[in-house]
């Protein structure tokens, strides 16, 4: 076991698997054209299915299964191109039909898997058991009455995604690996935004704890954690009661829990439902779905190019090394950006200035990469400035920080603050004239063999030229007279 918890009766390992519910980015419901657009006043975006009205039939949305197929096949997951939906049948206010639609013998999506990275640089395969659709619940506002709770049903028929992994997640890092491998990849392929405050995706949390060599013991599911950092520490928690119930003889019941991060606590909030316990039936408004190879064939000739792939092509293409590379392709958006700026250059130069500068940059002025003040155009003319020696990387910075503030073109900036790199022989030699012969005390120490010096003649240089000296030419031509 490489992670334990130490108890009073020594080691134990975490088992941790994770249910994550990722909405589908669609423009309707799965059952209904009713939009799916956030942020709606309340009840605004209600069907006359998704209120349960009496004979109202749900009709399948086909994106949502071709949204589902595309998030299958980048997990590495078998397509079931047989199907079907089931009434999960329970009662809740938010629920107006009294039962969900959802997936359970028969999912679309079977097993699959992820590889995450942590952050020794040890990589691990987790397990993916199922993905399945199935519709949303409305919402309850308690918040808005003293003594009542109001229901918006604008969030009731939205699509999901019940992406299931197997327990096979042993310590908090590497669940919060997992959150952001699956977070990124269903980005790149454009089937959910990830925005976990928003609600789009949310973990239910399964925890247990054993002995080395042990089988699976009871597990309690937290249910419901909207950020990775929240999901990291409810696994810590529920982790540490489960251990502290078990060493003094007690049993763990299984059961369903909710975390809260104010008190670093787990709490219960019901006792945990088996499958029996929601009389599972076919929902007999929908047929089976029958799903053909040659459209699943189709899907994935159009699905993008995803992070893993493209880490391996920008190592290979742009000679980065994999941690570059890695931080480059976390958001699509930065990757593209930096292909843009890298294409045809330098490709280790353009990751420096994406990955040190650019990101300082956004990050001081509170912009992202969607709103960077510089274009990777721009900073890409940057670049090619410095390769044709029209700037040199001193003054390159000093370039850069005028684009951030006023938006200018880079020969733009040059022209203006009269920044042109000076390659002159003669105005090098010159200046190298005079600073010898203001510190022809040190000219005499270096030539007595203090060889240090040889740096402070290039600074005194540089700072004669106001930084626009040509390195290279720099250093040659005081070499030949330090040296003639």
């Amino acid at each position: 076991m490489s992670y334990v918890i130490e108890g009073k009766t020594g080691p134990w390992e975490i088992v941790v698997g994770l249910e994550v519910h990722a909405q589908v980015i669609s423009q309707s419901k799965l059952f209904s054209g009713a939009s799916t657009k956030f942020g709606g006043d309340p009840n605004t975006q209600v069907s006359l299915v998704d209120a349960a009205f009496p004979g109202m039939l749900p009709v399948i949305n086909k994106e949502c299964v071709a949204q589902a197929i595309r998030t299958g096949l980048g997990l590495n997951a078998q397509i079931n191109l047989f199907s079907r939906f089931d009434r999960k049948n329970y009662f809740y206010a938010d629920l107006p039909q009294g039962y969900q639609i959802s997936q359970f013998e028969h999912p679309i999506i079977g097993k699959g898997s992820i590889e995450i990275e942590l952050q020794s640089g040890e990589t691990r395969q987790i397990g993916i058991t199922r993905l399945h659709l199935e519709q949303d619940a409305g919402k309850l506002l308690h918040d808005q009455d003293p003594t009542k709770s109001f229901v918006d049903l604008n969030r009731a028929g939205v699509a999901l995604m019940e992406i299931v992994s197997e327990p096979d997640i042993r310590e908090p890092e590497e669940a919060g690996a997992y959150l952001r491998k699956l977070r990124q990849i269903l980005r790149y392929l454009g089937t959910c935004d990830g925005n976990m405050e928003e609600g789009s995706m949310r973990a239910d949390v399964n925890v247990s704890v054993r002995k080395a060599g042990e089988p699976f013991r009871t597990r309690c599911e937290i249910k419901n954690v909207n950020s990775i950092r929240f999901v990291m520490q409810a696994i810590e928690v529920e982790a540490t009661r489960q251990i502290e119930i078990w060493e003094n003889g007690g049993e763990v019941d299984q059961e369903t829990r909710l975390f809260d991060p104010g008190r670093g606590e787990t709490r219960t909030m019901r006792s945990k439902e088996d499958a029996h316990d929601y009389r599972y039936f076919p929902d007999p408004d929908l047929l089976p779905l029958a799903v053909e190879q040659a459209w699943v064939d189709e899907l994935k000739s159009k699905l993008p190019e995803l992070p893993d792939a493209k880490r391996a092509r920008f190592q290979k293409d742009y000679g980065i090394p994999s941690y570059d590379a890695g931080v480059l392709v976390a958001e699509q958006a930065v990757a593209d950006f930096y292909e843009t700026v890298a294409k045809g250059r330098d490709g280790k130069l353009a990751a420096s200035w994406v990955i040190g500068d650019l990101f300082a940059a956004l990050n001081r002025t509170s912009n992202t990469i969607e709103t960077s003040p510089v274009s990777a155009a721009s900073l890409g003319k940057m670049l090619d400035l410095i390769a044709d020696g029209t700037i040199n990387g001193k003054i390159a910075k000093e370039v850069f920080e005028d684009m951030v503030e006023t938006g200018d073109s880079p020969d733009a900036i040059v022209e203006r603050k009269g920044l042109r790199q000076v390659t002159d022989t003669g105005v090098i030699d010159a200046a190298i004239a005079a600073i010898l012969e203001k510190h022809a005390d040190k000219v005499a120490e270096y030539r007595g063999g203090k060889d240090k010096l040889f740096g402070f003649f290039v600074g005194q240089v540089m700072k004669e030229t106001k930084g626009k000296a040509n390195p290279a030419l720099v250093n040659s031509a005081l070499k030949a007279q330090l040296d003639g």
